[in-house]
């Protein structure tokens, strides 16, 4: 065995016992008491449709590497994409470091499927320049149609606000503009990058819009349940605190999003529905997505040396 498979594993493993002590952790804070009140604090509707965004959001984020693996120029079946994605990121959201850890499961699963280090490695670029493009746009839109909660948040004047939300919507534009006319890869001193074409750039931007605000759309319903907050106020927020959790690289945006959410709704209350967001957009993915995971390592092993 080289040495590069060798640390994979180690890496895999790392991220599996990370995401098996998050998991437990995270559920550790709370009582079966409290997570049952708060699930029964929400309307059965509104909890219903909580956990529609969220698996809206989760079959977006499979769109990611379904385009990703057309830029790289090794198309697969979505079937294997909606895998790759969904196991890696349901344990990357929760793990942190997203890039290196579902980085790594990707590379597990893609490698089975003939993709080399380079290809994998441009499937993870596409799809952090995704998660920035669908965040710049949902963050531009909501900053410029409701800035007065992120005003207060940010302590900045609306002027200001408002030539945020410019720069966020002139990211994607610009993005579009030069799939659309650049030709070869754009070198920056020792980096280069190759734009999509169009016919990827496009509904990259799309989908990565769409998933960000399905995932502000689960926030949104369950925080309804027991506050007024407009759906754009929500994201707007939720945007702001996805950023800095981003920066930080601190798994599932823990205290992030607590931060947030008691902002925009102070109170116990909030806590509930925050509990109940954990619940479904992390602890639900994260259960399913590590035995996945560990199947796919040791019951599907057969099949893989049978490709080689």
């Amino acid at each position: 065995m080289s040495i590069y498979r060798l640390f994979l594993r180690l890496l895999i493993l790392a991220a599996l016992c990370g995401a098996a002590f998050l998991l437990y952790r995270t559920l550790g804070r709370y009582t079966l008491e409290d997570i049952t009140d708060a699930v029964r604090a929400i309307p059965a509707g509104q909890l219903a449709r909580a956990a529609a965004f969220a698996a809206a959001s989760y079959l977006c984020l499979t769109g990611f590497d379904w385009l990703a693996v057309r830029y790289a120029g090794k198309p697969l079946a979505w079937r294997r994409t909606a895998l790759a994605s969904f196991v890696s990121l349901s344990i990357g959201h929760n793990v942190g470091v997203a890039a290196l850890s579902s980085g790594a499961i990707r590379y597990r699963f893609y490698s089975r499927w003939g993709l080399r280090v380079g290809d994998v490695a441009k499937v993870i670029l596409f799809c952090g320049m995704t998660v920035g493009l669908g965040l710049a746009t949902l963050g531009g839109i909501s900053l410029l149609l409701y800035p007065e909660e992120a005003e207060g948040l940010m302590g900045i004047t609306r002027a200001e606000l408002r030539g945020m939300s410019i720069v966020c919507l002139s990211l994607p534009l610009a993005h579009v503009v030069l799939s659309a006319t650049l030709r070869g890869d754009l070198r920056l001193r020792r980096w280069s990058v190759r734009f999509p074409p169009l016919r990827l750039a496009l509904p990259q931007i799309v989908v990565g819009t769409a998933n960000f605000a399905c995932v502000a759309a689960c926030l949104h319903q369950l925080l309804a349940a027991i506050s007024e907050a407009a759906y754009l106020e929500v994201t707007a927020i939720y945007v702001i605190g996805n950023v800095a959790s981003l920066i930080s690289h601190v798994p599932g945006g823990l205290g992030v999003l607590e931060a947030t959410v008691l902002y925009l709704q102070p109170g116990a209350e909030a806590i509930g529905a925050l509990i109940v967001f954990r619940v479904l957009y992390f602890l639900v993915p994260l259960a399913i997505g590590l035995p996945v995971l560990l199947v796919s390592e040791y019951v599907l092993r057969p099949s893989r040396a049978a490709e080689n």
